[in-house]
């Protein structure tokens, strides 16, 4: 799917996005096949590059993780377009304010970019931090939701 920032490859099980990214997924599941549009998830993605920012947060998700990932996903989730979290409290969230740098690695394993949304992600202090798909790409998607 073409966007702004880059060809999105995704990846989904019927109405359930399993993984996202900019660059060609490996490791297709066998039964994979490959389609220009995935009903309802394509139109919301869409949705959110024309400026529907929260239309992501219908697209139904899942992937695999430890427990601390999988808290800190759901965490992430229920960040508001708009608005940037810090590790710290992405931490405290997720139910562990020690595992900071837990934190960090749940983001950089996070498989479903944009629509888990650990672009809003950020130091605390308010500085970017990284992103898997660049600096670049994460200030072009805070800047279109409006968190900077």
């Amino acid at each position: 799917m073409k966007t702004p920032v880059g060809t999105l490859h995704l990846l989904a099980d019927e109405h359930v996005l399993l993984r996202t990214s900019f660059e060609q997924i490996d490791h297709m599941p066998v039964e994979a096949k490959k389609v220009k549009v995935i009903p309802v998830i394509s139109d919301l993605i869409a949705d959110y590059f024309d400026g529907d920012i929260e239309a992501i947060s219908a697209i139904n998700v899942r992937q695999d993780g430890a427990p601390f990932s999988q808290s800190a996903w759901k965490a992430m989730r229920k960040i508001k377009a708009g608005k940037v979290l810090s590790y710290a409290d992405l931490a405290k969230r997720a139910g562990s304010a020690d595992a900071v740098r837990a934190a960090g690695t749940a983001c950089a394993k996070n498989a479903i970019a944009i629509v888990v949304p650990c672009h809003r992600v950020v130091k605390t202090g308010g500085a970017l931090g990284n992103y898997a798909y660049g600096l670049e790409v994460k200030e072009w998607l805070l800047r279109h939701e409006g968190a900077l």
